[in-house]
């Protein structure tokens, strides 16, 4: 899912190209897309795109009469930059909101259709979508610290819930814990001062950085590499493979469709996370460290 540092550098390619820019029609082709019935989504049609802003993971295009496009990428939804008049061609491609200097094509890959599509009308119903989560550009460490322990979560729970913290996911969640030493299933409410004030400086490094790299890696192009998995990552996307500081392998903990990478040495001071999948079936013969996993799967070959 495209997260903070992948939505503003897609927002800074937008400005370039759509900002003041009349939206002359937005096609839709997947009837799943479109979430809201009024105001009709024809009203948009010539009105000049006077606005862009970040509303957590979400991107919103602010119109003429106080309208307002909220578009949700959710997993798989992706953005194009495509000449005028582009055909709305296969099963991936969604809608286009053309302009008359391009078309920006929404494409979502995959069988299910998340992706979501919102038309509102004033600042009111615009923060109705917000879930309100901290913004973290610039943001106190008084500020970050009552947000991370306002409840006693984990740190991964704590870190991707949008109504604690705005913009962050599952692969940059991954990469503010290792860079910050910590375990994904630390309780909030249990870190010292000085975690929470390191986690503080660590999360919004980690979030410049990576905005950076990504703004760097596009240029003036428009962004087509927007994905979840990158090489350059530390943890994420990378079980199995060796933790790019210490050089151990890479571990991970599944729930559902979520996964969470971390490294043992860096973060755990050695130990394995249960893996619910796994750990549920095995109880007490679930290993302790990665070697014991590694020694156990070699048995089961």
């Amino acid at each position: 899912m495209p997260e903070l540092p992948d939505i503003t550098v897609y927002l800074e390619a937008l400005e370039r190209r759509v900002l003041g820019q009349p939206l002359k029609q937005v096609r839709v082709v997947s009837p799943f897309l479109l979430r809201t019935a009024s105001p009709p989504l024809a009203s948009v049609n010539g009105k000049n795109v006077i606005a862009l802003r970040r509303i957590g993971k979400r991107i919103a295009f602010g119109l003429e009469d106080d309208l307002w496009l909220v578009l949700h990428l959710m997993i798989a939804g992706r953005l194009h930059w495509r000449e005028a008049g582009v055909k709305l061609a296969g099963k991936v491609s969604l809608a286009s909101f053309d302009f008359p200097n391009g078309a920006l094509l929404l494409t979502e890959a995959g069988t299910k259709k998340r992706a979501s599509l919102h038309l509102v009308r004033g600042e009111t119903a615009l923060r109705d979508l917000d879930p309100g989560g901290l913004e973290l550009a610039g943001c106190s460490l008084e500020a970050f610290a009552e947000a991370l322990t306002r409840r006693n979560h984990t740190l991964k729970r704590a870190l991707t819930d949008p109504w604690l913290f705005s913009g962050i996911g599952n692969a940059y969640s991954d990469e503010i814990l290792h860079r910050a030493r910590l375990s994904p299933i630390a309780q909030t409410q249990k870190l010292s001062r000085e975690q929470i004030q390191y986690l503080h400086r660590v999360t919004l490094e980690t979030l410049n950085d990576w905005t950076a790299h990504l703004r760097r890696q596009a240029g003036n192009e428009f962004p087509e590499k927007v994905t979840a998995f990158r090489p350059e990552m530390a943890v994420h996307g990378r079980f199995g493979q060796p933790c790019l500081v210490c050089g151990a392998k890479v571990q991970r903990i599944r729930y559902a469709d979520n996964e969470t990478n971390y490294c043992p040495t860096c973060q755990t001071g050695g130990r394995l996370l249960a893996d619910r999948s796994l750990s549920l079936l095995l109880k007490k013969d679930w290993p302790n460290t990665p070697e014991d996993l590694e020694e156990m799967r070699r048995g089961m070959a």
